[in-house]
């Protein structure tokens, strides 16, 4: 963990653990915590907060739009600063191209064959997907991933995490392994999902490991629809003061997701009640395509 990861994980207001104690196990200086650095960070996250609503409206903007998109609206702004505050939080324009999203591929790790294209979906348990993304709080940010059901829609598991190490997305994985086994699980190429800790439970199991093809940006994309509805519905929502609060409200919100939230893709019928199988969706899904593939921005009923 970074100096500012350890910062953002301290919780004043925490009733059992006094903060000199939360210092200590994080092996942070108390005097740190209050440090003020010269420069002002509060700017960069108000836009990094701006950005984040603003990739959900255009994802085909890059750097050089989104710079002068921020300038058209009174920020003094240059591009070097915009690319960097992208990258951090992991985003990056919406087309073709070798590297994209929050996970880079290790190239010591073996990369397994997108085996998805044109595939029908017609039952739960068929494929499973996973993905990170950017969850932004009053002050910083955590990173969010999720397994889904793509049948259902159903999300089994999620755990957030303030660094991108592999350890939550094996955690939320093996969450998910509890519930059931599928016949494929579908992730792209990031170092998270190619490492051997992570691949190890997949293979233990038997299932077939399928990863989105370098600069196919549709191959993921009902998890890519599930982050924009977790955004649009719960985050823009809420000022998340802490990482336990971001937890404690995309708990409710996944459970609200899961069980009550309606799908019109789904016969106006839960993820939950499709998942368990007390109904079919109206039609079967078919696996994205190049010629098939639907704007990742587009509304999931």
């Amino acid at each position: 963990m970074t100096l500012e990861q350890k910062r953002l994980a301290i919780e004043p207001d925490h009733k059992q653990i006094p903060i000199v104690r939360q210092c200590e196990l994080l092996g942070l200086a108390k005097s740190s915590l209050y440090y003020s650095p010269c420069r002002d960070t509060r700017y960069n996250e108000q836009l990094m907060r701006i950005l984040d609503e603003q990739y959900l409206k255009t994802p085909c903007y890059g750097v050089d739009k989104m710079t002068q998109w921020l300038r058209r609206n009174g920020h003094q702004v240059n591009p070097k600063r915009i690319r960097r505050l992208l990258r951090q939080m992991g985003l990056e324009a919406i087309y073709p191209r070798p590297r994209r999203n929050l996970s880079l591929p290790d190239k010591e790790h073996n990369i397994y064959p997108y085996l998805l294209r044109g595939v029908v979906i017609t039952r739960p348990n068929q494929v499973w997907s996973m993905d990170i993304t950017y969850i932004r709080m009053y002050h910083g940010w955590v990173y969010l991933t999720a397994v889904m059901d793509w049948f259902s829609r159903y999300v089994l598991s999620w755990e957030v995490s303030i660094t991108l190490e592999a350890d939550f997305c094996i955690s939320a994985l093996r969450q998910a392994l509890r519930q059931g086994t599928p016949e494929i699980f579908n992730t792209d190429q990031g170092s998270q999902f190619t490492s051997e800790d992570f691949i190890r439970p997949l293979k233990d199991a038997g299932i077939q490991i399928s990863m989105d093809g370098r600069g196919r940006v549709f191959d993921n994309i009902f998890v890519e629809r599930l982050w924009r509805t977790v955004k649009v519905e719960e985050v823009y929502l809420r000022d998340y003061q802490t990482v336990a609060e971001a937890v404690l409200g995309l708990g409710r919100y996944f459970e609200f997701y899961n069980h009550e939230r309606l799908h019109e893709t789904l016969g106006y019928r839960t993820p939950a009640e499709v998942f368990g199988g007390a109904v079919a969706p109206p039609v079967a899904l078919r696996a994205p395509s190049v010629a098939t593939a639907s704007p990742v921005v587009a509304s999931l009923s």
